[in-house]
């Protein structure tokens, strides 16, 4: 949900940085050695693919794209021209989740609608720091400038719509109204939960998106408090054209996929490869996904955020995930290999 970047940023990025660092261990893998490869739905894996890899500029990725448009068997196609990198795995991968949010609003203030939900202001410089959060919703920095794209009830909705990038609000008039990421202020991601556990209210495994909205609730002073700890700020955009058939878009402008889609650090993996992983915890999941996001809090080669869907049960899995495991990139045969130390 371009949690953190531009999309053109971030297609740019990806395509510009390598997928692993040299200080990074790489090893090239055996499709044998992925564990559940072979019961997988390949060919949904195939469709989500191909739904981000035309927009890939780099001349290795666009041959395998024109074979992946008439390719039958998925799996034969992903195992005759990719191999799987694992990057960085001597530290096991950590799986959170994402999801877009269903919220209710209106389109002006009244008596129960009173938080507004910002468009990009236009004397922001993408990139560059700007007003922090508690400037923003404690200075009215930006009131008055008709920069409100719609209304919430709850300020902590508003945060977390913030931390997932995009939602649809359903209006009082009856009407759904469609929001993607439009940029940020500038100021580095900070995480809350942490925060928490840093003051000993909370062990690490006990913090979850559910946990944190309770605790804010329960406490709205010190709450509002622990939501200005972030002083990352994300502003929106309206996307009309978006069918509501349609996941939210991603940080390639494409619609995202439940259970297909993930969030990775683009300069690891390229946005647009598929990625195989293998999740531990509670729901156990090894699935080849492809890499169409970014996240803000998304930093490393073994790390990812899953995207679970639309609304409230969607949101309920999302927050309960904090898994270990491991993410194996799929990359081009020629593109793998050069990145061992005799390519």
């Amino acid at each position: 949900m371009i949690r953190g970047l531009g999309a053109a940023a971030c297609l740019a990025l990806a395509m510009s940085a390598g997928p692993a660092r040299p200080d990074l261990p790489v090893e090239i893998l055996r499709f044998s050695d992925l564990k559940g490869w072979e019961r997988d739905d390949h060919a949904t894996a195939l469709a989500v693919f191909r739904e981000t890899c035309l927009d890939l500029p780099d001349l290795t990725w666009s041959s395998l794209c024109a074979v992946a448009e008439h390719e039958q068997d998925a799996r034969r196609f992903f195992e005759l021209f990719f191999r799987p990198v694992l990057i960085g795995g001597n530290s096991p991968a950590l799986f959170t989740g994402y999801f877009e949010p269903e919220l209710e609003g209106a389109r002006r203030p009244d008596a129960r609608f009173r938080y507004p939900v910002y468009r990009t202001p236009p004397d922001l410089i993408q990139g560059e720091p700007w007003h922090s959060r508690r400037e923003i919703e404690e200075d009215g920095v930006l009131r008055g400038r008709g920069l409100e794209i719609a209304w919430l009830d709850d300020p902590v909705d508003v945060f977390f719509l913030q931390v997932q990038g995009s939602g649809r609000i359903r209006l009082n008039d009856g009407a759904t109204l469609r929001i993607g990421y439009g940029g940020k202020n500038g100021h580095q991601y900070r995480s809350i939960g942490q925060e928490l556990v840093r003051r000993g209210i909370y062990e690490p495994h006990q913090v979850s998106a559910q946990v944190i909205r309770s605790w804010v609730r329960r406490n709205p002073e010190e709450g509002r408090a622990l939501l200005h700890h972030n002083p990352s700020f994300v502003f929106f955009r309206e996307l009309d054209q978006l069918p509501a058939d349609k996941g939210p878009l991603g940080a390639m402008n494409r619609s995202i996929t439940p259970m297909r889609t993930i969030a990775v650090d683009p300069a690891f993996v390229p946005l647009g490869a598929p990625v195989w992983i293998e999740k531990g915890g509670r729901a156990p999941l090894h699935r080849l996904m492809v890499a169409q996001d970014t996240g803000s809090a998304i930093k490393g080669a073994q790390r990812a955020d899953i995207f679970y869907g639309t609304g409230k049960a969607a949101g309920e899995r999302a927050g309960r995930i904090r898994d270990r495991g491991r993410m194996i990139v799929l990359l081009p045969i020629e593109t793998a290999l050069a990145l061992l130390p005799e390519g």
